[in-house]
């Protein structure tokens, strides 16, 4: 199996889990969210990131050391993978926590709408928005009681 393929079937199973999420959000569903796609899935990319990092990570050019090496070091299509596969099940996770919190916290769901894609394709700025929404929203509620 080369790099390539397993980077397709990743994105794919990562792609599945977002839509999974989105409609799990949206029926309720807390098994989905916080097993399936908050637990197994996540695991099963963090299974694949250690096998990249014991059997790639040593024949890879480059470190952590420093920014050329860090750069050096993603000339290997593996590390690349391995590195995809990290912000995959991180990405995955703060999308089911966001969920969660905004679950518990009783925010309306049609914010997820926007929040979960962009903690998908853009991690940090997902979050980051939710975070945002979620201020509003409360700020907004006290100030209207």
């Amino acid at each position: 199996m080369t790099a390539s393929m397993i980077f397709s079937a990743a994105n794919v199973l990562a792609l599945a889990s977002w839509i999974v999420l989105i409609f799990a959000v949206f029926r309720r569903n807390d098994w989905l969210r916080d097993v399936l796609l908050g637990c197994f899935i996540p695991l099963t990319f963090a299974t694949l990131y250690l096998l990249l990092i014991v059997f790639f990570f040593a024949k890879a050019p480059g470190s952590f050391d420093s920014l050329s090496n860090v750069k050096l070091l993603f000339t290997s299509d593996w590390m690349v993978l391995a590195g995809w596969v990290h912000y995959l099940a991180f990405d995955l996770l703060v999308g089911c926590w966001i969920a969660r919190q905004a679950a518990k916290s009783g925010m309306p769901r049609w914010p997820m709408l926007v929040i979960l894609p962009l903690t998908f394709l853009f991690g940090p700025i997902g979050y980051l928005s939710f975070e945002v929404t979620r201020f509003l929203l409360t700020h907004t509620s006290e100030v209207s009681a």
